[in-house]
Order: C-alpha cells, then structure tokens, then sequence
C-alpha cells in the first residue's frame, strides 16, 4: 500500500473509528436503556392486571366453592332426582347467580346431566363433556376449578365469547368425585381487567399451547402465536420479554405467567414506537461521521501530499542506495519542516554508510588474516594428539595397559579442552570430560576416592558452556579429598528443574567455613594454578553467558562435607542454534 492511501487510513483507524464506535456503543447503550426501562414498566403494569385479574377469578371461585359445599348441591349429585322442582331450581340458582358476571351453570354427576339454568349459552351433554380435553385437565387439577377463556371455549354459542369454568365436585366426607360444575362467565370480566391495565399497547392472554384465548383489541382470539414467540416462551430464559415480529411487525413483548391459571399474560408493543427517541441518536452519529470523512478529504489534499512528495522523494534515493549508488538528494533552503529534515538526515546517512562501507572491508581483511594463523595454531593440538598416539602404542606393545588407559583419557581430556570450537557443548559430553579426570586421577591416589556420576537420560542433550564441572571437581579433590585420612567420595548428579538444570559436586571431606570459603578462590595453590580455572571464574562465565539467574552455590559446614551446586538454563542444540544465528 502506498503512503497517501496509509496516512487516510491512519485518519479513517484513529479518528473517524473511534467515533463511530462511541456513537454505536452510545447508540447500544441508549437501546439497551429504553429496552430495560420498558422491560421494567410492563413487567410492573403485568403484574398490577394479573392481580386483579387474580381478585376477579378468585371472588368467582369463592362462589363455587360456597356452593359445591351446600348439603343441597351433594344431595343431588348422590340421589338425582327425574326432575328438578321450581324451589329446587330457584335454590340452586341462589347458590350461583348471585354474581353479576356469572351468566349460567351446569351440573353433571357420574352418569348424566343433572341440571341446567334455562338461559345458558352453553349446551354440552355429559358424554361430549367427558371425552373433551378440558374435562380430563378438570380431573387432573383434583377440584380446583379450571378456567377456559373465550378462545379455548369450544362450547359457548355468544358470539361475543363468555369465559368457562370447570371443576371437579368431591363428595363433603369421603373426598370422592360425585360430580361436575360447569359455570359461564361473561367475557368482560377480562376486558375490565384489560382496559384498567396502564398498558400501551395489545394485551393478551396466551394459554400453554401458544394459542391466544383472549386480546384486549379482540382481535386473533383463538389463533397460534408466532413460532418463535412460542419459542421464546416455552424457552422462559432470564429475561421476562423478547423482541420477536409479531402481526409481520417487529415488537416488544413482555411476559407475565399468571397465579391463578396455567395462562401467559402478554404486552406487545411495536418496535418503531417503543424506540423513536433512539433513531434520533443513530441519525446524529451518521451525520458526526460524514462530517469526519469531510475533514479528512480536505486534510489530505491541503497537507499530506506536499508531504508524501518529499517521502517518495527520499524512498527514490534509498532505491539508488540499494543498487550500490550513494548520491546524495538536492536540499530545498526554501523551508525547514520535518520533510526537509528527512531529506537532510538520508544525505547525512548516505555519507555515513560510505564510510562504514570502507570500515567493514578493512575489518574483513584483518578478519582473514587472523583464520590464517587459526590454521597454523591448530597445527600445535594435532601434534599432541600425534605423539599421545606413538606413546599409546608403545605401551599397548610392551603390554602396560595402565598407561595405555591413561593415555586414552588425556588424549580425548585434551582433545574436549583446546580442540572443541563450540562454546556450548552437551552435558553427556562434559560429564564424559569429567569421567576422564577422574580415570586420570585414580591412577595417581589409586583407592583414596571413588566418584559417582549420575545424569538423566533425557537431560544429555542439554547444552552447558564447556569445562564448568571439572573445576569444581578438581577443587574437591585437592581441596577435600587429598587432605583425608579416610576414604573420600565424589559425587556429581544432575537434576532437572522446570525450565533450569541443577549440577551438584558433593565431596564427604572436612567441610570449611564462610572465613574459608572467601579465601578458597585466592589460594595460590599448584594444584589451582595448574587448572586454571576457579569457582568465580566458572561462576563468572556462567553469569556472562545466561544472565545473573544462574551461577554457582557454594554449601560447606565444619564435619559435614561440601555440595557445589551450578544452575544452567534448560536449552536444548536446535534453540542453541538459533539463537546463535540470532
């Protein structure tokens, strides 16, 4: 991508984005406000119209539970007699109709219908009653009464609808069914319920099968729900409403399950009315960001491409650059702003990389020279290796085989010593030098001291700077085992630790003190000098190369011995690699 089109970029990314997205997440926010806000107005105007439609149901249900209970009402269940008297209709009638909103009532025994009020607008035999669904959930509620609005009444011949309730009748003593009651309510009960409500909006009344048994409007009685309005019902998650389309219009619908029966009460409001005050909020944020993309249009014209001029300007001559020609760019004294300064600074490099050019191929030539008397070094080792070799079959001819092993063990001491190039070899190979010391030792103090080595098997590849360990055991040796009078032992073990590698050399001599163990460093002992290497100078190297995490430890005490212990990183020869060619 070219400068101008990153610098609109860069303008589109860190202005024209960040307010675009403060005005969505406003524009969020401000939605998510009015959705709560409705959510908590509707959840409360449910409530309010389910208790009142609670008191209504509960006053009718109070009248039939008075009247089921009358000695007169179980007598004629138990003994029906052919017909029913005036006195005897006129009596069963006070029982029921004495409430404004009742409109008529059926009793129904265990075999036929008993009795009916002559007005009612609700004609249905006793076998139809029995193999309807309603009966068998009548059966199921055990006696309480089962309410059927006007949209799963199939029964009622009003147009306008009347509300059913059907109970079971049980027997005052024994609990045992003796009877049915059938009572119509009139509709507007519900109505009134409705309108009271402070709802703005549809309300309806939804039974468990997604059916709508009643709306405030009238309108849909008796038919399915949306499908997934039904969903979102059956689903009754966290939230007490859903934003579902509703009458092919999208619409706010809060939920209500009802006390007093196994309906839903609903409150639908279109969408587009509930969030007006919203869309004017969206419409600012459009208008906010075509006044941004305005700005930035003019900015660029006025500014960046006098700017982009000089940059290519430059990038022209860093091409000539990488083609091996150093020109320098002609300045322009006309201004001093940032872009003649990038001109000025790539004329300054120009001539700064011409010198170092000259450098570099002076340094390469010293760089040959010196792998010229490598060379010739190497020439000094191969001598030793050669004479170790004449000396080693001379012994082997004459049948000392001691000095034979011991000759072995110095060649490959040395030949791991002066003739191993890599800094960093692997712990088998170093533990393998430490291996041969010791050999070449033993022969000098026989049975004094024994030496274990222990290391893993998947910690032998694990790369350590070379000659770390067997400093620390000649230290052991001279300083701990040789001053003994009894049998010494040595003991190096490696250990793995997470993402670290600990080497410990532990010696059973005489121990020392914190006054000894400062002073054990600077001994100007043969034996030290001969090794040339002490436990600072390992512990400095390990410090240079991986960082002051790791080094060497020293713990001694008087009578109990001392354990060295050296903490290396974990790094295996391909990371080594790496990071070398890093």
């Amino acid at each position: 991508m070219r400068l101008r089109p990153k610098f609109l970029t860069g303008m589109l990314l860190l202005v024209v984005l960040p307010v675009v997205m403060m005005g969505v997440l406003f524009y969020l926010a401000f939605s998510d406000l009015i959705e709560q806000k409705a959510a908590t107005y509707f959840r409360l105007a449910l409530r309010d119209a389910d208790r009142m439609l609670a008191y209504a149901m509960n006053e009718i249900n109070s009248v039939t539970d008075l009247a089921i209970t009358q000695d007169a009402v179980q007598a004629l269940l138990k003994a029906p007699p052919q017909w029913i008297s005036n006195e005897q209709a006129r009596e069963l009638n006070s029982y029921i109709m004495t409430h404004p909103k009742v409109t008529s009532f059926s009793l129904y025994n265990n075999e036929r219908l008993v009795y009916r009020t002559n007005f009612s607008s609700v004609d249905v035999s006793y076998e139809e009653l029995v193999r309807s669904d309603a009966y068998l959930k009548a059966v199921q509620r055990n006696g309480r009464p089962l309410w059927l609005a006007p949209g799963e009444n199939e029964w009622s011949r009003s147009r306008a609808g009347e509300i059913v309730i059907l109970r079971k009748i049980k027997e005052f003593h024994t609990l045992r069914d003796i009877g049915t009651l059938l009572v119509t309510v009139k509709a507007d009960l519900l109505e009134q319920v409705f309108w009271e409500a402070s709802v703005d909006g549809e309300i309806l009344l939804v039974n468990g099968k997604g059916q709508i048994v009643y709306s405030k409007s009238g309108l849909r009685v008796g038919e399915m729900l949306e499908p997934s309005v039904r969903e979102a019902l059956q689903a009754q998650g966290e939230k007490d409403y859903v934003i579902r389309p509703f009458a092919e219009e999208s619409s706010f619908i809060a939920y209500l399950s009802t006390t007093q029966n196994e309906w839903v009460m609903m409150a639908v409001t279109p969408e587009s009315r509930l969030f007006q005050e919203v869309k004017l909020v969206r419409n600012l944020a459009v208008a906010i960001v075509m006044f941004l993309l305005l700005t930035a249009y003019l900015f660029e014209k006025l500014f960046i491409s006098r700017l982009v001029f000089k940059i290519l300007k430059t990038v022209k001559g860093l091409r000539q650059v990488e083609e091996g020609r150093f020109k320098e760019l002609t300045e322009s004294h006309k201004s001093d702003d940032e872009a003649d300064l990038l001109v000025r600074g790539f004329n300054r490099m120009t001539r700064q990389i011409r010198d170092l050019i000259a450098q570099v191929e002076k340094e390469q030539r010293q760089k040959k020279e010196a792998e010229m008397q490598a060379l010739i070094a190497q020439i000094n080792p191969h001598f030793i290796y050669n004479s170790l070799e004449s000396i080693n079959s001379l012994a082997v001819l004459q049948g000392n085989r001691d000095i034979s092993r011991m000759v072995v063990s110095l060649g490959k001491l040395l030949r791991i010593s002066i003739s191993e190039n890599k800094e960093l070899i692997p712990l088998e190979m170093e533990l393998e030098h430490v291996r041969h010391y010791m050999r070449i030792q033993k022969y000098r103090f026989e049975d004094k001291f024994e030496y274990e080595l222990e290391l893993p098997a998947h910690l032998k590849p694990v790369m350590t700077q070379k000659l770390i360990i067997q400093p620390i055991v000649e230290n052991a040796l001279y300083h701990a085992i040789e001053p003994m009078s009894g049998k010494g032992l040595i003991r190096v073990c490696v250990a793995d630790q997470g993402r670290d590698v600990l080497i410990r050399v532990c010696d059973n001599g005489a121990g020392f003190d914190a006054e000894t163990l400062e002073k054990l460093d600077r001994l100007p002992c043969r034996k030290k000098t001969d090794s040339g290497v002490g436990l600072a100078n390992v512990h400095d190297r390990l410090r240079i190369r991986f960082g002051p995490r790791y080094g060497v430890l020293v713990c001694s005490a008087p009578g109990h011995g001392t354990t060295v212990q050296i903490r290396i990183p974990k790094l295996l020869e391909p990371a080594v690699e790496r990071g070398e060619e890093a």
